[in-house]
């Protein structure tokens, strides 16, 4: 059996934890859930959003499933999001955007995947407040960061009978920087004869994918511009509410989904789990069980094909009743 650190959030993170549980247990796979708390909710009896049993978690278990944790703004702690990456060294962040059944978009064929350096850039963290009116942010790139997340890229392209990769920076403005990323992404290309590289700035990249995102196949992308594209991405296939996502490093993978912690609809019964539950077949993916991942795969695709669909992308149906629908179609 497979034992899974389950992180279930804040906000709607706990219903939507407990409706992919169910789905993935109705499947008739088991798993050995190590449930671990974190977010605003821990801050008051532990003194911060991420315990270090959470890490030690991840650690020992080498696979996580984390449900959306608010995220401070301005003056507070630091991300949750951000620490688990640091302090894990999860990489690659990777966003697989397609279309699913039933939800209706501008695009019908959007299959494209976002690959984002997940561990330096402009949230590296290094600010400092140079006086009252100035404020400093440093932008890092490195050379062993961008060339093992532009490999990524390239064997992610290999893997999955993708054909091309297109490097994302702003490489006229940012010389040095940007520059270097450009530079480590044609070197690793050169590996790759198979695959054709190629180059945009990420301002045409954006212009171009509102478009026809039909024209890109693999982005790689230093982590700021990877941020701020792969949620462009998610709004051509239906929203935040459908994107998944996945954190993945030489030893350890977190599966989660895009969305935010949405506390104004918690405990409501409105949450939509698929962006979840997607995130937890990716994983399933990621651990060999190929067959289950398939099967529940099978019965959201159905589920949302004949039009059974919570609130936010145009359907009437609770937490629960989506839930009870997706199992009842395995």
């Amino acid at each position: 059996m497979h034992r899974i650190t389950l992180i279930n959030g804040d906000g709607i993170g706990p219903e939507i934890s407990e409706s992919v549980m169910k789905i993935i247990k109705a499947s008739g796979l088991s798993i050995d859930w190590d449930i671990q708390t974190a977010g605003a909710d821990v801050i008051e009896t532990e003194g911060t959003p991420l315990p270090q049993r959470v890490l030690e978690s991840i650690k020992n278990n080498k696979v996580a499933l984390k449900a959306p944790v608010t995220t401070p703004i301005g003056k507070g702690f630091r991300s949750v999001n951000v620490q688990l990456r640091k302090d894990l060294d999860l990489y690659a962040n990777l966003r697989p955007c397609k279309n699913l059944p039933g939800i209706e978009t501008r695009f019908n064929d959007v299959d494209l995947v976002v690959v984002r350096e997940n561990t330096e850039d402009l949230y590296a963290g290094i600010e400092e407040q140079i006086d009252y009116d100035t404020a400093h942010s440093i932008k890092i790139i490195t050379r062993n960061a961008s060339e093992r997340i532009c490999k990524f890229a390239f064997e992610y392209a290999v893997k999955n009978n993708r054909h091309e990769v297109c490097c994302v920076t702003k490489a006229n403005i940012m010389k040095l920087s940007d520059g270097l990323f450009l530079e480590s992404f044609r070197k690793i290309s050169e590996d790759y004869p198979k695959i054709t590289p190629r180059e945009i700035l990420v301002d045409n990249l954006c212009m171009q994918l509102v478009q026809d995102p039909s024209r890109f196949d693999v982005l790689v992308l230093p982590n700021l511009y990877g941020d701020i594209v792969s949620d462009l991405t998610a709004g051509l296939i239906g929203g935040l509410g459908v994107a998944q996502g996945a954190n993945i490093g030489l030893n350890c993978a977190v599966f989660e989904p895009v969305h935010g912690s949405a506390p104004d609809i918690k405990g409501q019964n409105k949450a939509n789990p698929t962006a979840l539950l997607m995130s937890a077949i990716e994983m399933l993916k990621y651990i060999g069980e190929n067959s289950y991942a398939e099967k529940i795969e099978k019965a959201l695709f159905k589920t949302l094909a004949d039009g059974n669909k919570t609130a936010d992308i145009g359907g009437k149906l609770s937490t629960t009743e989506f839930t009870d629908v997706v199992i009842s179609n395995l």
